[in-house]
């Protein structure tokens, strides 16, 4: 089980590319307009201009929730901190996933919308491999917690 410490590390790597790396591509269906790219951290820098609440949200579930759960993970499996604070983790990492579910909708509205045009790009494909490896790893840690410890008879 050492690789899913190593792999949990890689993570803390992964996570802030992602951050960065444009999610979508979105521009106007009208020629000769361009169009830009979004990623998790300029679309927060949008959203603490216009919306602070969500800017709030979207910064709990997309940077401080995954980062917290693998840094938690990390503790675990290094020994420095209890197993029984796992299921606390596990929910971070759900809250992450509430995340990816967000940008998906926002991408299904603004193509029903009709006006605009919005690509996916390889950040949104990142950032879901990093939230569903993070969320195997931290089942996969689950799973090695509850088998019974084999007793000497």
């Amino acid at each position: 089980m050492t690789y899913l410490r190593y792999l949990n590390l890689a993570l803390l790597i992964a996570f802030p590319i992602a951050w960065f790396a444009p999610l979508l591509r979105a521009g106007l269906n009208l020629p000769f307009f361009g169009q830009s790219e979004i990623s998790i951290i300029s679309g927060l820098q949008t959203l603490w201009k216009t919306d602070v609440f969500l800017a709030l949200l979207i910064t709990l579930f997309a940077i401080f929730a995954p980062l917290i759960k693998t840094l938690g993970l990390a503790l675990i499996q290094f020994g420095q901190m209890r197993r029984s604070v796992l299921p606390v983790f596990n929910v971070m990492g759900k809250l992450a996933m509430a995340d990816i579910f967000l940008i998906a909708l926002y991408v299904v509205v603004a193509k029903g919308a009709g006006m605009a045009r919005v690509d996916v790009a390889w950040g949104l494909y990142l950032f879901t491999g990093c939230v569903l490896i993070s969320l195997g790893i931290s089942m996969l840690t689950q799973k090695r917690r509850s088998r019974p410890k084999p007793t000497l008879d």
